[in-house]
């Protein structure tokens, strides 16, 4: 799977970026017709907590795409909660396919 990481606003360090890719690339694990995944990191207002914004697109094949926007303290958390909502709504995917 090909794993494409935009940051926006801010220039992300390579541990953050290679944090963000061995996450992203788990989720073969969970579903292996994933075709690419595209991650975007932002910083909301800098003076708020909970600033870091971490959203996760997945394409997949024949229904397209999975998205999923979380914000947290860091952009660790947020690309966790991230991945996490995107593993669940994989397993939502792969029940439909297996009731077809």
């Amino acid at each position: 799977m090909e794993v494409k990481i935009n940051s926006v606003h801010f220039n992300a360090d390579q541990k953050l970026l290679d944090f963000v890719n061995k996450k992203v690339s788990k989720l073969d694990t969970f579903f292996e017709g994933i075709i690419n995944a595209e991650v975007t990191l932002k910083l909301d207002k800098p003076e708020a907590t909970k600033n870091k914004i971490s959203e996760l697109k997945i394409s997949i094949p024949s229904n397209g795409y999975l998205f999923a926007k979380k914000q947290a303290d860091t952009f660790e958390e947020a690309t966790d909660l991230a991945i996490e909502a995107i593993r669940r709504q994989l397993d939502k995917f792969k029940e439909k396919l297996k009731n077809k």
